[in-house]
């Protein structure tokens, strides 16, 4: 039997496509945002989900979100809470062959890059010498 030749084409995960995983990062975000919207709690006011990070089998998922202001704390308490909900929504709208469970965590990006402009703001103004 003649050996093929290799006519250049890839595989279908390396056509520079979007890859699965981040396509499912992108839903989860969504639907945890939306569904957030819908939950009547003030502890979760002005919180943002700001990525989802799901491992390959989809066992497991860490929820970045920042808050504006204070209370930090109080709204990741509240996500606890609505942990098993926030499942629930990601079971009904995606397709996945399992949800992950889900665990919370603060952007600190957004609190670090919070501090940096605080502190550029503060700075006094450098006049270049004449």
């Amino acid at each position: 039997m003649a050996k093929r030749r290799r006519t250049g084409r890839r595989r279908p995960d390396e056509l520079g496509r979007y890859p699965r995983v981040a396509r499912v990062n992108e839903l989860c975000r969504e639907i945890v945002a939306d569904e957030l919207e819908r939950i009547d709690d003030d502890r979760l006011v002005m919180v943002t989900i700001t990525h989802v990070d799901v491992v390959r089998d989809l066992s497991h998922a860490t929820v970045d979100f920042s808050r504006l202001g204070q209370g930090e704390e109080a709204a990741a308490e509240a996500l606890a809470e609505h942990r098993v909900r926030l499942q629930g929504a990601i079971a009904r709208q995606a397709r996945l062959r399992r949800t992950p469970e889900l665990a919370f965590r603060l952007d600190r990006a957004i609190v670090a890059g919070a501090r940096i402009e605080e502190l550029l703001r503060d700075r006094p103004a450098s006049h270049p010498d004449d």
